[in-house]
């Protein structure tokens, strides 16, 4: 009778009909809402046949993905006969066991949304004895009748067991964008005009691509983002609540950036382009794969600008004098990035899988600023000052990695996975000191050159330890090695040679971290529905570090044990109740480290700090979700608490006057509490909105120095909300219709409040040649020239107010077609990665980065 229950179940939440017409709809539990009224067939008890002590097992592999399907309905029929007597209901990683069953002849019937249905006609089950399938490929659902396609549409948002899942291809409206126009939609996430991510306000997060980590990565994620076209995502993942299996990773979590792949057996080739106002982009991506090996190969380029307007009024006070400062600022931004990946999968048998990457990239990225400074002090102007700073942030970076994978049977598997990762950036500056006539009198230069290797290996081991509990353990190693080289130089006239700057020598950080982990974690199902999943990771961190001009410093090795607990309960077949909570440590990052004096604007100074440890933070989650008719609803409250927590302080410069010097320091405390809301309505099968809403209450506690030059405590705290809605038409003859807007108002900070701001868009999209092709046509913020953003600080020594025009109207075409002959056979593996998503990646202001083409690895 359980099996029956669970089949039952099963049908009833797919909203499957195993002989019903096309149409139908549906959804996984926890994702989009099911059918509108279809029927759902089910097993008559009485046919139950006698039980015996064989099984039938496998895995249920997506044909386009190679990831696991889960939650599929899987039921068993004696030969020739029309009524199933058992069957399952297949795990989060698609795999399906069917127990005590007596020896015999069967079929199975595979059914779940989105796929089509498939049915094993024969299967042979001798006493006593197992039956292991293997993987099991279903293919996307795609029907024709009359000439009219009718196709399941997948949702734009998806809830997994432990992720939120953001369905980025189906997203036509951020086509010839970057990935930062993809992460603003979706939920959780919060992505400000510079690229910098938030999830539920922490910026202390790990991006991943493919689950894989990368230098560029580690050095910004804003610039990161840049580099990566929408075009190329697949799918975003939403981690707020890790187990113990993944790298400690801070107070937000992990977002895991799935790029697309084509799987199956013959030849693909992606032809991808935009043209816009602000940007545009070029790329080819391909794969071939023929009987037990498979080849990816892609390139692709992106160019952008972007101008921008500043206004700053500033005030500073140091022994015991006041300056006043209104600084001026006209910015032009310009970026070239360009990728490339070669990837190889091989099968080396039938359940041992060997996979190897490469991927490389460049990025250029300038910005040209015309600076005007007036400063006064007791109304009497000190100076005026007019600067033409040229910056250049370039990069290139290699990741390669090589992945094995052997699986004993359905849920055991062994997996060894090694990484290497470099980033060569070079972070510099020149600025030209001119008169009021604007003729140039001397010039001042800072050379930053930077590097960060990584080099990664694991080892994962997992095993059932019978039909509801599973068991997982591995050790990690990771080698980290940063070097920083930076010099300032003089040149005295406009013509002159650059020498030396006398007040700012020269100097090298060497600084290498090294990291051995450990973890276990232990799942457990119960009849009644509830799982529960607990996880214990320990992490053993040395460092070394030195300055050439003073030696090494002192920074002490340190271990963590970092705790993991993870709950659900199935209250309904609609309604799902989670709880969790976790521990998590958050190292510092390259520009937090890199103790280089950038002053390429002399009123606002930006320093890292090497003497910086790492932050602990105790995570907490409960939230509620289900179906309600044609509306999915989520609800989710959490809690956080961060020691040590690493946050920007801003401090009077004592060497430039009117200057404030902005680093880094492990603050104290930081607490935040809020709730975050989000729904799906279906309004017709075509028409879809989703949108919520995020609300916390931030605290923050840390030191800074007073008015007096002695070390003082302050505080700040407030509430912090944010919103968004968005909604997709699918019209007739492949027309589409999508609009989206997002806003988020100001945020609290140690000394004081970010501004907010918002942003809009609209798209169109037109499918022809059976899909092959699409063109669309999308705009953001184009009601209005540009929006201004006011940031307001204040400590004792300093107060500033800065306003920001951002002039991001843009306007963009697209056009990509899909070449190809692909057949769906079983040739995917399932694979295992490297993740790396330690370390904290930086502040608002956080700069450098590399290029790299994403991986296309496979999914943890």
């Amino acid at each position: 009778m359980k099996n029956l229950f669970l089949l039952f179940t099963a049908l009833c939440l797919t909203g499957t009909l195993w002989a019903q017409p096309p149409g139908g709809g549906g959804g996984r539990p926890g994702g989009a809402p099911g059918g509108y009224g279809q029927p759902t067939r089910t097993f008559d008890p009485s046919a139950n046949a006698a039980k015996g002590n064989s099984s039938i097992s496998g895995v249920l592999t997506d044909s386009l993905s190679g990831e696991g399907i889960p939650y599929a309905a899987i039921a068993l029929f004696p030969i020739n006969e029309p009524k199933p007597v058992d069957g399952a209901i297949a795990d989060e990683k698609g795999v399906f066991t069917i127990a005590k069953i007596a020896a015999g002849t069967y079929r199975l019937q595979i059914t779940s949304v989105g796929f089509g249905n498939r049915t094993i006609e024969k299967v042979e089950v001798a006493k006593n004895q197992d039956v292991n399938l293997g993987k099991v490929i279903l293919a996307s659902k795609i029907t024709t009748l009359d000439e009219v396609e009718i196709t399941s549409q997948k949702s734009l948002i998806e809830e997994k067991v432990d992720r939120l899942v953001y369905n980025a291809d189906a997203d036509f409206g951020s086509k010839g964008g970057d990935a930062a126009d993809i992460l603003r939609k979706v939920p959780l996430l919060s992505v400000d005009l510079d690229g910098n991510v938030q999830m539920r306000g922490s910026s202390n997060i790990r991006v991943l691509i493919n689950n894989k980590p990368s230098t560029i990565v580690a050095s910004s994620i804003a610039d990161a983002l840049k580099m990566i076209p929408a075009d190329m995502i697949k799918t975003v993942e939403v981690i707020t609540s890790p187990s113990a299996k993944y790298d400690g990773e801070g107070s937000g979590g992990i977002i895991n950036i799935i790029t697309k792949k084509t799987n199956m057996q013959g030849y693909n080739l992606n032809f991808d382009s935009g043209v816009g106002i602000r940007g545009s982009n070029l790329g080819l991506n391909g794969g071939f794969r023929q009987g037990k090996i498979g080849f990816t190969v892609g390139g692709h380029g992106r160019a952008f600008y972007n101008p921008s307007e500043t206004t700053t009024l500033q005030s500073t006070l140091f022994n015991g004098i006041t300056n006043n400062t209104n600084q001026f600022i006209k910015a032009f931004d310009t970026g070239v990035f360009g990728g490339f990946n070669l990837g190889m999968d091989y099968d080396l048998s039938k359940n041992t899988y060997l996979s190897a990457n490469a991927r490389y990239g460049v990025r250029n990225f300038g910005q040209t600023q015309d600076q005007t400074s007036t400063l006064t002090r007791n109304d009497s102007i000190i100076s005026n000052s007019y600067r033409d700073v040229n910056s250049k942030n370039n990069s290139n970076n290699i990741d390669a990695n090589v992945d094995f994978l052997k699986i004993f049977k359905p849920a055991q598997e062994l997996s060894f996975s090694s990484q290497y990762s470099r980033n060569n950036l070079t972070n510099n500056y020149t600025a030209d000191l001119l008169n009021a006539g604007g003729v140039t009198t001397s010039k001042e230069k800072n050379l930053n050159l930077n590097t960060n290797t990584e080099m990664t290996i694991q080892g994962d081991f997992t095993t059932p330890i019978s039909t509801n509990q599973v068991f997982e353990v591995g050790a990690k190693g990771i080698s980290r090695h940063v070097i920083s080289d930076y010099t300032y130089l003089l040149a005295y006239t406009a013509n002159g040679e650059y020498l030396n700057n006398p007040n700012r020598p020269s100097d090298v950080l060497d600084y290498t971290q090294t990291i051995g982990a450990a973890y276990s974690t232990y799942t457990y199902s119960t009849k009644s529905k509830f799982t529960v999943k607990g996880g214990l990771r320990y992490e053993y961190t040395s460092i070394q570090a030195m300055l050439n001009s003073t030696g090494a410093f002192d920074v002490p090795d340190y271990a963590n044990l970092l705790p993991s607990l993870n709950l659900s309960q199935k209250i309904s077949d609609k309604v799902t109740l989670k709880a969790a909570y976790n521990r998590r440590i958050q190292r510092p990052g390259l520009n937090q480290l890199n103790p280089n004096f950038n002053a390429a604007n002399p009123l606002n100074i930006s320093i890292g700090n090497p003497n910086l440890r790492p932050e602990l933070t105790n995570n907490f989650e409960l939230s509620v979700s289900g179906n309600l008719k044609k509306t999915y609803v989520n609800l989710s409250t959490f809690g956080r608490i961060t020691n040590n927590a690493i946050q920007q302080v801003r401090v009077p410069s004592d060497t430039l006057v009117g200057g404030v010097i902005t680093t880094f320091q492990n603050i104290g405390q930081e607490q935040a509490y809020g709730m975050n809301i989000f729904a799906n309505v279906y309004i017709t099968p075509k028409w879809t909105i989703n949108g919520g809403g995020d609300l916390y209450y931030n605290y923050l506690t840390g030191f800074t120095t007073g008015a007096n030059g002695l070390s003082q405590e302050i505080s700040n705290s407030g509430l912090n909300i944010s919103g968004r809605l968005m909604t997709q038409v699918t019209l007739n003859k492949g027309w589409g219709i999508q609009g989206f807007s997002f806003v988020r108002g100001s945020q609290v900070q140690l000394q004081g409040r970010q501004g907010g701001f918002y942003f809009y868009s609209l798209g169109f999209k037109k499918d022809f040649n059976e899909r092959k092709g699409s063109f669309g046509l999308s705009a953001d913020n184009f009601l209005m020239r540009g929006q201004l953003i006011r940031t307001d600080l204040v400590s004792e020594t300093f107060s500033q107010s800065t306003e920001n025009l951002r002039i991001n109207r843009s306007v963009r075409l697209t056009f990509s077609y899909k070449f190809g002959k692909l057949n769906f056979v079983d040739s995917r593996k399932k694979t295992r990665s490297i993740n790396n998503d330690d370390i904290k990646a930086g502040g608002d202001n956080s700069g450098g980065g590399g290029g790299g083409m994403p991986s296309t690895g496979g999914r943890q």
